[in-house]
C-alpha cells in the first residue's frame, strides 16, 4: 500500500468513527431531552398533591433556572470574547480531526485516481482533490448533518407573550385551562385571566385566543390576557 492508499484508509476510518460517534450523542441528546419532558408531564399530574411535592418541584426548577442562567451567561461571555484573526481561525480549523480526516480521504482518492499522471503532477492532483472533497462535500454535509445538535430547547418561559387557546371556559373567578405551543409541543397550563381584564368583566370562552402575560414553570401556571384587537 502507498501513501496515498494509507491516508484513504486512515482518513476513511475517522471519519467513520466520527461520523458514528456524532449521530449516536444526537440521539442520546434527543432521548434526554424527551425524559424531561416526561418528567415535567409527570409533575403536573401531580400538581394537586400537598406541600412537600411543590417544595420538590420549586427546589427543582430553581436548579434548572440556575443552570440555564449560568448557560446564558457562559454563552454571552463566549460571544464578547474577541474572535481569532482569519488567519488563525484556518490555521485552528486545520487542526479539527473531522477536517484531517477528510482531507486524509480527499488526497488519498485523488492521488489513486491520478496515478497515470506520474509525479509530481499525480501529488498535485491528490491536493486540489483534498481541497475540494473537504470544501466542497465533507465540510457542508457534516454541517447539514448537525446542525441542529447546538440549537437549544425551548423553555416553558419562551411562550411569554405567545397566543395560547383556551381548552375550556375560564370561571367567575377568571380560572381556566389553556393550552400553547412550546417548541413544537402543545403544553396546557392552568390560566389566570389578569386583574385589569377581570375587573373590566372580560370573559373567555372555550377555543378563545388569550395572550401569555407571565409564567409560572415551576407550578405550570401562567397568567393571560385578552390580546389587543
Amino acid at each position: 500500500m502507498d501513501v496515498y492508499g494509507f491516508c484513504l484508509a486512515l482518513g476513511g476510518t475517522g471519519l467513520a468513527a466520527m461520523a458514528i460517534g456524532g449521530l449516536s450523542h444526537v440521539g442520546h441528546v434527543g432521548h434526554g431531552h424527551g425524559g424531561h419532558a416526561g418528567h415535567g408531564g409527570h409533575a403536573h399530574s401531580g400538581n394537586g398533591h400537598g406541600g412537600p411535592g411543590h417544595a420538590g418541584q420549586a427546589h427543582t426548577a430553581e436548579m434548572h433556572a440556575g443552570h440555564a442562567h449560568g448557560a446564558a451567561a457562559h454563552h454571552a461571555a463566549a460571544q464578547s470574547a474577541p474572535a481569532h484573526p482569519a488567519p488563525a481561525q484556518l490555521f485552528f480549523s486545520l487542526l479539527s480531526p473531522r477536517v484531517l480526516f477528510a482531507l486524509l480521504v480527499g488526497f488519498g482518492a485523488g492521488g489513486l485516481l491520478a496515478s497515470p499522471l506520474g509525479e509530481p503532477w499525480r501529488a498535485g492532483a491528490a491536493v486540489l482533490a483534498a481541497a475540494a472533497f473537504e470544501g466542497l462535500l465533507v465540510g457542508p454535509l457534516w454541517r447539514m448533518l448537525f446542525r441542529f445538535e447546538s440549537s437549544p430547547a425551548a423553555t416553558l418561559e419562551s411562550a411569554i407573550e405567545d397566543d395560547a387557546r383556551a381548552v375550556m371556559g375560564f370561571d367567575a373567578n377568571g380560572q381556566g385551562l389553556v393550552a400553547l405551543d412550546v417548541d413544537g409541543q402543545v403544553v396546557q397550563l392552568l390560566a389566570t385571566l389578569s386583574a385589569d381584564d377581570r375587573a373590566r368583566g372580560a370573559r373567555v370562552r372555550s377555543g378563545d385566543l388569550v395572550r401569555v402575560s407571565s409564567i409560572d414553570a415551576a407550578r405550570h401556571r401562567c397568567t393571560v390576557r385578552i390580546p389587543d384587537r
